[in-house]
């Protein structure tokens, strides 16, 4: 028995000091200034832009890993990733095949213009590069990690503000996302915290932001065949959020107060994708969503100004006990529906499009008292809004003031807005 135990003993630590030469030799290998070089010509021919790497190196503890430090991508804006680990998927490694295990990236500032162009470069390439056979679908998953780290990450949006990230996500066995941890540690939402889990092929989300809770389940139908839409569809119920905390690009109480609206808001969610590739994914999803905002604030806009002025509002705030509608959003076009919201003598009424360049467009119709409806037309941006009365409800307020000085501008506004709604739709425009 004490001749087995030595010899068992013998042989581990014989494998221990041949695995020990092996990571050093590779250490030494991987090391040199040539090898650094050659990695440095292979990733350019890739990624078809500059790519410098500080260094490469093989680590030990606290698991066997490729590091890679000081990566910089060349291109308008550039991209940096302090330090890349990569450690290898053992399972696949003890079946003779090589691929990633566990990816985590260290301090890395990813700036969206980057992103934009280097997919710009790659989609160039691959029109340009002759066609060649199509990996299939397991065949690609061993080339994704299954677990990717993002230590300190910064993302850097097309204005120049920046949201710094922790996140933790692994895949199942079918390359599926299986869960994702995720905290924003500086910039816009900052303190916001996301949770997905996995159940099938559904999946749990439960966000904390802006002071309230999202939470819901997203459902995923495969594609019945390869090259064939998949779809997500899911319901999400949002409790005590405040809107301008969700909005504000940073998290501070001046970018807060700069917001066009404040209040808590409740809603309901559904959404419903369609898709053949996963990059499509944002310019396809759809949402619906009805909504209550309490104790509402329009900040930029003082309605009550407006219908007495019967003139352009710009600034001011209108407060309101609550504000309600329906959402609709398609990519980035934001539609606001049924609008309605009051305030003692106050109210009013409209639908609001919100276009991809965050240009405003849409009517309100705003009364007092109950007496007065106004119809005004909504222009400017999200960041500085505008509302002016429609050209119906102008030429109304005019003869109102001419007819009925004092008294008449408000009501011939009225009228004016319904005598222009009816000559639009008498001829189209």
């Amino acid at each position: 028995m004490n001749r087995i135990r030595k010899g068992l003993l013998i042989s581990l630590l014989f494998l221990v000091l041949l695995i020990a030469a092996a990571l050093f030799t590779v250490q030494r290998w991987l090391g040199t200034e040539e090898f650094r070089s050659r990695a440095m010509q292979e990733a350019r021919q890739v990624l078809g832009v500059g790519v410098d790497i500080g260094r490469i190196d093989v680590t030990v503890w606290p698991l066997p890993a490729v590091v890679l430090t000081q990566i910089e991508l060349k291109t308008r804006s550039v991209l940096k990733v302090e330090r890349l680990e990569v450690r290898p998927a053992w399972t696949e490694l003890l079946l003779g095949r090589v691929a990633p295990g566990t990816l985590i990236v260290r301090r890395a500032v990813l700036p969206q213009s980057a992103i934009d162009a280097l997919m710009v470069v790659l989609q160039k390439k691959k029109r340009s590069a002759p066609p060649s056979p199509e990996m299939d679908a397991e065949a690609l998953a061993r080339f994704l990690p299954r677990r990717t780290v993002l230590d300190d990450v910064t993302w850097v949006d097309a204005k120049g503000a920046g949201i710094t990230v922790q996140a933790d996500a692994r895949l199942g066995p079918d390359a599926l996302p299986q869960s994702l941890q995720l905290q924003v540690l500086k910039g816009r939402l900052q303190g916001t915290r996301l949770s997905l889990q996995r159940e099938g092929l559904a999946w749990d989300v439960a966000l904390q932001v802006a002071g309230g809770s999202v939470k819901g389940r997203i459902v995923l139908q495969p594609a019945v065949q390869a090259g064939a839409e998949f779809a997500l569809k899911g319901r999400l119920q949002t409790r005590d959020v405040e809107v301008s905390a969700l909005t504000a690009p940073q998290a501070t109480a001046q970018a807060q107060a700069a917001q066009p609206l404040s209040g808590r808001l409740e809603g309901s969610t559904s959404l419903n994708l369609h898709a053949r590739l996963p990059s499509a994914m944002l310019e396809a999803l759809q949402t619906q969503s009805t909504f209550t905002v309490h104790k509402a604030v329009l900040h930029g806009i003082d309605l009550v100004k407006a219908v007495k002025s019967v003139g352009m509002s710009r600034g001011g705030d209108t407060p309101f006990d609550t504000m309600a509608g329906q959402v609709m959003t398609r990519g980035k076009v934001i539609e606001l529906s049924h609008l309605v919201a009051s305030s003692g003598a106050l109210s009013a009424t409209g639908q609001v499009s919100v276009a991809a360049s965050r240009e405003l467009s849409g009517r309100v119709s705003v009364e007092l008292g109950g007496a007065v409806g106004v119809p005004l037309a909504v222009g400017g941006t999200v960041s500085e809004p505008e509302v002016t009365l429609t050209r119906g409800a102008q030429i109304g307020a005019a003869l109102g003031t001419v007819l009925m000085p004092g008294v008449g501008t408000g009501a011939g506004a009225s009228v004016g807005g319904k005598v222009g709604e009816g000559l639009h739709k008498l001829f189209g425009n």
